[in-house]
């Protein structure tokens, strides 16, 4: 409780003096220190190195008033620490050790494996990773093949575009996108690639299961109290609990290789590095 009354009031001091949009505009015509606790003092240069250029006048009020308040509650909680904790307490020379050894190799291990690693993933190498995990593969939702179209129910032109869209002629296609581009107030084909039946249904603002439930002969359509109509098209559906198709899969395939290879490049730097520092005398194992 007294740590506490302790903050509260040295925040009672602080804080409410930055309240005032005046007071940070006046801030900001200044080159003195914008704002102080006890003998810190946080200096406009810092400041105005988190406020972005070119953005209004009422959001950097917005951004150097939060970013004040931060900066003083940090200060004064570093102050109190530094009152109230023990001498023990305030040793952090282990955890500030602890801290640089675990950034410096992480950065080191950054630059061998960005120096060594290939990216380049074959079809070849997609389809035995493909093959070899079948259980990663397991869809969690469906996933479609779809066209998604939204224009006013009365367009003189929706009949001939939803008859082009349920077309499996590419240029009955190219001509659907071509009405839709003048008619139209969107219209979606995902390039004929897999997509999750959420990201379907996002176009609808709704759920996926909904979507899904109300279509007929391939089309799901719903029409808004505005006249506006939303309709897709789906010209192939695999359900969930099935396998996914590789093509919707390999994205997700590639990463997995790619980070096997950074993990096995890091593997061999620690095995590399032991086995040197033991080889020339630096790691001793005393026995």
């Amino acid at each position: 409780m007294k740590r506490i009354a302790h903050i509260v009031a040295i925040l009672g001091i602080v804080l409410p003096m930055l309240a005032s949009c005046k007071a940070i505009s006046e801030f900001f015509d200044s080159e003195e220190a914008v704002a102080q606790v006890g003998s810190v003092k946080l200096k406009m240069s810092e400041l105005q190195r988190v406020i972005p250029n070119g953005i209004p006048e009422e959001d950097s009020i917005r951004l150097a008033k939060q970013y004040i308040n931060t900066w003083a509650l940090d200060q004064v909680f570093l102050k109190v620490a530094e009152e109230q904790l023990s001498k023990a307490e305030k040793d952090v020379t282990k955890e500030l050790e602890s801290y640089r050894t675990s950034l410096l190799k992480y950065r080191y291990e950054q630059l061998f494996v960005n120096e060594r690693l290939d990216t380049a993933v074959s079809d070849d190498a997609v389809q035995e990773y493909y093959e070899r995990h079948h259980d990663k593969f397991i869809l969690q939702r469906p996933v479609v093949k779809a066209r998604f179209l939204s224009i006013s129910e009365d367009s003189p032109v929706l009949k001939q575009i939803k008859k082009k869209m349920a077309s499996d002629d590419v240029n009955d296609l190219v001509e659907a996108d071509s009405l839709a581009f003048s008619s139209a107030l969107k219209f979606k084909t995902w390039n004929d690639a897999w997509i999750d039946a959420a990201a379907l249904a996002r176009e609808f603002g709704t759920e996926y299961s909904s979507v899904l439930s109300s279509m007929k002969e391939g089309w799901t359509e719903r029409t808004d109290t505005a006249g506006v109509l939303t309709a897709a098209y789906v010209t192939e559906l695999i359900p969930a609990g099935r396998m996914s198709p590789i093509e919707y899969s390999t994205p997700f395939i590639k990463d997995m290789i790619i980070s096997a290879r950074k993990q096995a490049l890091v593997t061999t730097l620690e095995q590399d590095l032991l086995k040197d520092a033991l080889e020339n005398g630096q790691f001793v194992i005393n026995k």
